[in-house]
């Protein structure tokens, strides 16, 4: 069925984007995160929801932590940084978005396929998580016949969309372990107003 191969190839990216961490990037991202006076998280479309999921996570955290956009999100401030997620690095409202964080002397981690992308050249910190390939970007039929290649199954960004989702709530055991936190300190601090 095409359900199991769509599954199998986005379970493969994870696999691929997993291997492809480097140790350096990560360290350096969680000293950015508990580092800074508030993060802000950024993403449009399905990035804005795993914005949302990673931003819930470090508040549970007990990082101080906002989702751009929202109505009660301050000033970004040369003490802050901003996550952006965005799998092209190319999204308008985000480039817009990242030059007035850069502006105001706060730290830019963008999270992206293309680290030469305008986000990526704008960015203190890259988090490379492959999404879409250049086979997909392949128009000619015969030329990806002849080279063995096909079409993803797995349509526009859910490829990035859901190993990004993947990486953070991995990150987040990262630091769940960097700060000595148990799941019951991020229990105490789960809603409770539902």
């Amino acid at each position: 069925m095409i359900l199991n191969d769509a599954i199998d190839e986005i379970i493969d990216n994870v696999r691929v984007v997993s291997s492809e961490l480097d140790e350096k990037t990560i360290m350096e991202l969680m000293d950015v995160l508990t580092s800074s006076k508030d993060v802000f998280l950024l993403g449009q479309g399905r990035s804005g929801l795993v914005a949302r999921a990673f931003a819930m996570r470090l508040m549970h955290l007990g990082i101080s932590v906002y989702v751009v956009g929202e109505t009660i999100t301050p000033a970004i401030t040369q003490d802050d940084c901003l996550l952006a997620i965005s799998g092209s690095g190319e999204t308008s409202y985000i480039i817009s978005t990242a030059k007035i964080a850069k502006k105001r002397g706060a730290k830019l981690i963008a999270v992206t396929s293309y680290d030469d992308s305008t986000l990526g050249k704008m960015s203190d910190l890259i988090v490379h998580i492959q999404g879409r390939t250049k086979i997909d970007i392949e128009k000619n039929y015969i030329k990806r016949q002849i080279n063995g290649k096909h079409l993803s199954l797995s349509p526009l960004g859910t490829l990035f969309e859901v190993s990004s989702l993947i990486f953070l709530d991995g990150l987040i055991a990262q630091l769940m372990d960097r700060m000595g936190k148990t799941e019951s300190d991020l229990k105490e601090r789960h809603t409770v107003l539902e």
